[in-house]
């Protein structure tokens, strides 16, 4: 397996560390033996035709399912991170990602929050809907949504508890030109504080990567 990119420069505080990853399905394999480091302040995109597994790679690293053989890593000022302590570190923006269309946005949020043992607050919660350019839609049912303001509301959620990890599965999903500027402006921002890991095939948003990897 080739990965593309920065190498790594010694022992760092903050990564993610893949190790002899694989996952298999009954005898279909999706991945195999997989090692390679992501290091902090940079954008890693997967890469990989319909079915390769990238959205599967993406779950391992959430947590969200298990690998069938290695591990992965997420590594915080030099420790090691436990499962649940993964879940305060990593924001997750994906087609498979479920908002509460019977709940409005700030309620979506509230949710979030306590699902994430963060204590809510309507002032960040207001702060992060302006940001994302849904500020006058804060109270209404996402039911009401368009699938462009959906989108926006997953980023919203994905960095409620302001992450170190971003997790992008397909970014740009129904965005229109002001929402994929807006996805611009994300990633650049966490790569200054942060990691970002992106799964797309779209040459756009490939061009964020500093380092690629691609699944057959």
């Amino acid at each position: 397996m080739v990965v593309t990119g920065r190498k790594e420069a010694g022992k760092l505080l903050n990564q993610v560390a893949v190790r002899g990853l694989s996952k298999a399905y009954r005898r279909r394999i999706l991945f195999k033996d997989i090692s390679l480091i992501i290091p902090d302040r940079s954008v890693f995109v997967l890469l990989g035709p319909n079915g390769a597994g990238k959205t599967t790679f993406l779950r391992i690293i959430c947590g969200l399912i298990p690998a069938t053989s290695g591990q992965i890593e997420i590594i915080i000022n030099g420790q090691v991170l436990s499962p649940r302590e993964k879940r305060t570190q990593i924001g997750l923006v994906s087609p498979d990602l479920a908002l509460y269309g019977e709940l409005s946005a700030v309620e979506n949020l509230e949710f979030f929050a306590e699902v994430r043992g963060i204590p809510f607050s309507l002032a960040r919660a207001r702060e992060l809907l302006h940001f994302v350019g849904l500020q006058g839609r804060e109270h209404d049912l996402l039911d009401t949504y368009s699938s462009g303001m959906k989108q926006r509301m997953k980023y919203a959620c994905a960095l409620l508890h302001q992450p170190h990890i971003l997790i992008l599965d397909e970014p740009t999903t129904n965005l229109d030109e002001s929402g994929v500027a807006l996805v611009d402006k994300i990633i650049k921002q966490q790569k200054q504080q942060g990691i970002v890991i992106i799964a797309t095939n779209e040459p756009r948003e490939v061009a964020y990567g500093d380092q690629t990897f691609t699944l057959a």
